[in-house]
């Protein structure tokens, strides 16, 4: 069955799930020679309308991993606005060189819940939000090789598909129902707790351009004074990575000792995970 269009659907904070979905996607609709889109539900007020496709759509849809499950502030949206309407999907999950946990069987099933039906999936890596040394310059060279022969694979799948059937529905590595948010821990076992923890600013290096509020996925940050997070802080790192003059940073002793474990506990090369 060839769709009419394949599609990047993503969040993404930082710009390595954008990098990985859309390569993909891209991939996909080049093999089949078909139409291509995307569309990004990243800042706030992309996830005010119903987002719908048709059964002759293909999506690759793609979400971060947080704490080993999709991030909890996305799931109103991707349960209550996103309709599939018989459209084969591609769920794509980008964790941090940690593990995905139960990340993408979540996404998976919420998909197919919408009225998608998922015929393939995958998890990547990218550097971790965190960190600039955990999974530091991923997606790499072998990464994108990888992507090219995923979207291959897919795009044979797809062709010989007739009429996408629930029945389809792609088996993928996790636990469902999910299991609960990984909780960092001290080395004596005691839980960490960084929920309430927001991004601070220098000063001397602000220079108000606003970039960090613009880009805020949770619109949290205020445009007239940068320094104040009005709103929920995701710890997506969007303003630390992206900020054009290095002005954000966190330094509450949590989250440093968190960061530092990760890096620690997980400097090893995480490897990515297809489904088909």
């Amino acid at each position: 069955m060839k769709p009419r269009k394949v599609w990047a659907v993503y969040f993404s904070g930082t710009g390595t799930t954008e990098k990985t979905v859309c390569r993909i996607a891209e991939g996909i609709a080049k093999a089949l020679r078909t139409d291509f889109g995307t569309f990004s539900y990243t800042l706030p007020e992309s996830r005010q309308e119903v987002l719908r496709f048709s059964i002759d759509d293909l999506v690759v849809f793609g979400a971060p991993v947080y704490a080993g499950r999709v991030p909890n502030v996305l799931l109103p949206y991707l349960k209550e606005k996103v309709r599939g309407c018989g459209a084969m999907a591609v769920p794509v999950v980008l964790f941090g060189n940690r593990n995905y946990d139960d990340a993408l069987i979540e996404l998976r099933n919420i998909l197919r819940d919408d009225g998608f039906i998922p015929v393939a999936a995958a998890a990547f890596v990218g550097e971790h939000s965190f960190s600039t040394t955990l999974g530091g310059g991923r997606p790499d060279a072998e990464d994108l090789a990888l992507m090219d022969e995923f979207a291959l694979q897919v795009a044979q799948k797809v062709g010989s598909i007739r009429a996408p059937e629930e029945e389809m529905t792609v088996d993928v590595r996790g636990h469902d129902p999910v299991r609960p948010y990984y909780t960092p821990r001290d080395r004596a076992g005691n839980p960490i707790n960084i929920l309430k923890v927001k991004p601070k600013t220098d000063a001397a290096k602000c220079s108000g351009c606003g970039w960090c509020a613009d880009h805020c996925p949770m619109g949290s940050i205020s445009r007239e004074n940068p320094a104040e997070v009005r709103g929920i802080c995701i710890k997506c790192c969007a303003c630390v990575k992206g900020c054009p003059t290095g002005a954000k940073y966190y330094d509450d002793e949590g989250y440093i000792y968190h960061q530092h474990e990760l890096e620690e506990g997980y400097a090893r090369r995480a490897e990515a995970e297809l489904f088909l």
